[in-house]
């Protein structure tokens, strides 16, 4: 299992921010593998789910996101699977110093013959999250 985390501090607040992040069909702007992303059922709260489209270590993907856990304006948490990949994703906003502090956390358990790659699987993931967190940067400076 590979397991990331990156901050990113944003003058925006925390209020603010989550409304943005809860909603995952902005990874669309900020998270720089994805494709697309669309909300199949649900308001954003628990048992939510969403169609996720990627493009990583030079493939494409689909992903079902459902969301497994909400603490509104505080956190949510998301768990995506498809025959390669169980992802879980934790994305937490807490106030910092007259803006918000941002953790992003992923864990990605790959699946069959991925599983034996997964050390060399590190240097993509690593940039992804790298490249994730300008992204976050720049959007989150927009709010």
């Amino acid at each position: 299992m590979i397991e990331m985390e990156r901050e990113v501090v944003t003058p925006a607040t925390p209020a603010d921010v989550f409304a943005y992040l809860a909603d995952f069909t902005t990874t669309e702007q900020w998270e720089p593998g994805t494709v697309r992303t669309t909300r199949i059922t649900g308001d954003g709260g628990v048992g939510t789910r969403y169609a996720n489209t990627s493009r990583f270590a030079g493939r494409t993907s689909d992903l079902e996101y459902e969301v497994i856990g909400v603490t509104p304006g505080r956190s949510i948490q998301l768990r995506g699977e498809n025959d390669s990949l169980v992802a879980h994703d934790t994305i937490t906003v807490r106030p910092h110093e007259g803006g918000s502090l941002v953790t992003y956390r992923i864990e990605f358990a790959f699946q069959g013959w991925l599983r034996l790659g997964e050390p060399l699987l590190r240097i993509p993931v690593n940039s992804l999250m790298d490249k994730g967190v300008e992204g976050l940067q720049r959007e989150l400076a927009k709010i």
